[in-house]
């Protein structure tokens, strides 16, 4: 089943709203019972598989919703699958210091219009050079 930008677009909102929530139905309800979700998507990267691997993995992660900022937009769609680009920002606390990461995602969507693969792709922009 095709998606259209603002499927997307309120997919991407919904992905926020649940890494902030960190509530494990939010974060179920984005994806597809079979869906792989690729962390690293290269030789020897994390790959989950399937809907309770990826609401385990997410629930694994300790991000703080106040340690961080997010924003992805709609990049192109194409029937079922579309490409969001993006940026993620952890705030400095502490000794550590602040990190800005650029975003790509790909995405492929099921027939119910959950996720059916998400691979991420991120950059860390290095501070001064």
């Amino acid at each position: 089943m095709p998606v259209n930008r603002a499927d997307v677009r309120a997919w991407l909102d919904r992905y926020v709203e649940a890494w902030r929530s960190r509530d494990p139905e939010q974060v179920g309800a984005l994806f597809d019972e079979d869906a792989v979700y690729r962390y690293r998507p290269y030789p020897g990267g994390r790959t989950l598989v399937g809907h309770a691997a990826i609401v385990e993995g997410w629930l694994a992660h300790t991000d703080d919703p106040d340690d961080w900022e997010a924003s992805y937009e709609v990049f192109t769609v194409e029937d079922d699958r579309a490409v969001a680009v993006g940026s993620t920002r952890y705030f400095a606390s502490n000794d550590v210091p602040e990190k800005f990461y650029h975003n790509c995602f790909l995405l492929r969507f099921a027939p119910n219009g959950r996720c059916a693969e998400f691979t991420e792709y991120y950059m860390l922009e290095k501070k001064g050079g």
